[in-house]
């Protein structure tokens, strides 16, 4: 079996990022999806050791920003490759708190959107979470950036607790 065939499925990348009261976290995650239009919901899957995972389990509320294409590299690295529970992502960065009080992501963003959870499902490593859409904003136009470009053309690789991790 060639699991590499996963790889043609298509993504995009965003920060998802929640609270829980004092402590502010986000990281980069590619498994973030709408699920319905009436109401308006929406799915993300994060691992169950990752510290925004933890926070969205207490507040029940997280952020989403679309990244735009032209997002630098060392960006992605701070909300991909770092622990919040090691670094304040939060810092010099450009960003404001949502109605829920989930800090929204306002830096190399095209759109955001604030959710409350509505359901948990547990798949194994990582939950789906699915929330309801509180508010949402476009920040400018322009083409969001793609798991396929962050692979392609950054050279991005997929960390090991992505949902798009084969190993090795």
């Amino acid at each position: 079996m060639d699991k590499k065939a996963l790889h043609k499925i298509t993504y995009g990348l965003y920060i998802v990022s929640s609270t829980d009261g004092n402590d502010l976290n986000g990281q980069i995650a590619n498994s973030v999806f709408q699920v319905t239009s009436q109401p308006p919901r929406v799915a993300v899957a994060l691992h169950k050791d990752n510290f925004t995972h933890e926070l969205i389990e207490k507040s029940g509320v997280f952020s989403v920003s679309v990244l735009e294409q032209e997002t630098p590299f060392k960006f992605i690295g701070l909300f991909g490759f770092r622990s919040g529970r090691d670094v304040d992502k939060f810092r010099d960065l450009n960003y404001k708190i949502g109605r829920s009080g989930a800090p929204i992501v306002l830096e190399h963003a095209l759109a955001w959107m604030e959710f409350t959870v509505h359901m948990k499902v547990d798949v194994g490593t990582h939950t789906l979470f699915v929330g309801g859409l509180e508010e949402a904003e476009i920040l400018k136009e322009g083409p969001p950036l793609t798991y396929d470009y962050y692979h392609r053309v950054l050279k991005g690789k997929s960390p090991e607790k992505a949902t798009t991790y084969l190993g090795g």
